[in-house]
């Protein structure tokens, strides 16, 4: 049965090797010890690196006219729509995500040989969840374009969501990984999607928008319905592998 827990060679902490481990930490300390050395250049080349007069991409013009009257009425309002759509984009590339990464999921469940997660996992849930996903998906891909806006189109948190998950599906497809350590990984996004859902329900309500604030409850009902059930099964099998259970 694979698991992470299996005792082994490991070499990388410097327990293993004492005197050299030793000798690092002295020579740490010398090298440390340099100086005076003055940092200002330093900082002013990451303080230029950390404050760009640029961004990553920019929220596209509604490409429709019923697009430029929603968006100018929201402007008259004194609301940024910009905002929404930065963000409706930002749902529909995670949503998009979200199917991948249950994709292979169901996949790894599927092919280990793994008794206790077979015995905990059910198949069936991961493939409703999945379908769930892409359900979001289509939602998302309707409102943006009953907004003008084009879902086709990567927004800057879109692009941004897509950095910071891009280790998610590495984890899932990892072959020396196991079905805990990837519902781990999972679980990382199912609580970013939930967060992210409730401020995007909070933004269309405090827009005016409610009935689109509406149709995004059942997303997050389903979302916490996600969150929960990774959360129990990754308990469970923590128990079980440590034979507490």
């Amino acid at each position: 049965m694979p698991q992470a827990n299996k005792m082994g060679m490991n070499k990388t902490g410097m327990a293993m090797s004492p005197i050299q481990g030793k000798q690092m930490m002295e020579g740490a300390k010398e090298l440390t010890q340099a100086g005076p050395i003055s940092f200002a250049a330093m900082e002013k080349i990451r303080s230029d690196y950390a404050s760009p007069d640029d961004y990553i991409g920019t929220v596209p013009v509604p490409d429709s006219f019923k697009g430029m009257l929603s968006a100018g009425k929201e402007k008259i309002q004194g609301h940024n729509p910009e905002v929404l759509i930065n963000k409706l984009g930002q749902r529909l590339a995670f949503e998009r995500t979200g199917v991948r990464i249950y994709d292979a999921l169901i996949f790894k469940c599927e092919t280990i040989n793994d008794p206790i997660s077979k015995e905990v996992i059910s198949i069936d849930s991961l493939k409703h969840f999945r379908d769930e996903e892409a359900e979001h998906f289509f939602l998302l891909k309707e409102v943006i374009e009953s907004l003008g806006a084009d879902p086709t189109a990567m927004t800057p948190d879109a692009d941004v969501s897509a950095l910071a998950s891009m280790g998610i599906p590495k984890v899932l497809m990892e072959p020396r990984t196991t079905v805990l350590q990837c519902l781990e990984a999972v679980q990382t996004t199912e609580l970013t999607d939930n967060a992210a859902w409730e401020v995007l329900i909070k933004l269309c309500n405090n827009m005016g928008m409610s009935e689109l604030a509406d149709k995004f409850s059942k997303p997050l009902k389903q979302e916490k319905t996600h969150a929960e059930t990774i959360k129990n099964w990754i308990n469970k099998l923590a128990l079980m592998q440590a034979g507490t259970m």
